[in-house]
């Protein structure tokens, strides 16, 4: 059985790593190598793509952090859990809810959905 709280919080360790050596290692840890992600303004493949992604997200808003909000859950090797990115202390002004497919405790896609984006974010 998937462990829904661990996927969700390496999935937020993951974007919340400054250090490309260690975003890398996570990624090669607990990501297939063919992983695929989709939300509505992005679409990248494998480790290259992801860290890509979380590099410019990172370079775009450079204060604000991701948290989970609420409990994860899931069935089988599915998880859905939402997010929050803003800065610390302080309601996130963008939120999520993403679903992942996991295999043998990898993440193999996940689909992001974007709940709340304030204009020009």
């Amino acid at each position: 059985m998937t462990d829904v709280n661990a996927i969700a919080s390496r999935y937020i360790d993951l974007w919340n790593e400054r250090t490309p050596s260690r975003r890398r290692e996570i990624l090669s840890q607990h990501w297939a190598s063919d992983a695929k992600y989709v939300d509505p303004l992005m679409s990248v493949d494998g480790h290259d793509g992801v860290d890509a992604l979380i590099s410019g997200v990172q370079q775009r808003f450079p204060d604000f952090k991701f948290k989970l909000l609420g409990q994860p859950n899931g069935f089988g090797d599915h998880v859905r859990f939402s997010w929050g990115l803003g800065p610390d202390g302080a309601d996130s002004p963008i939120k999520g809810t993403d679903y992942a497919v996991v295999s043998n405790g990898r993440i193999r896609s996940i689909t992001g959905f974007l709940d709340q984006v304030p204009p020009g974010a």
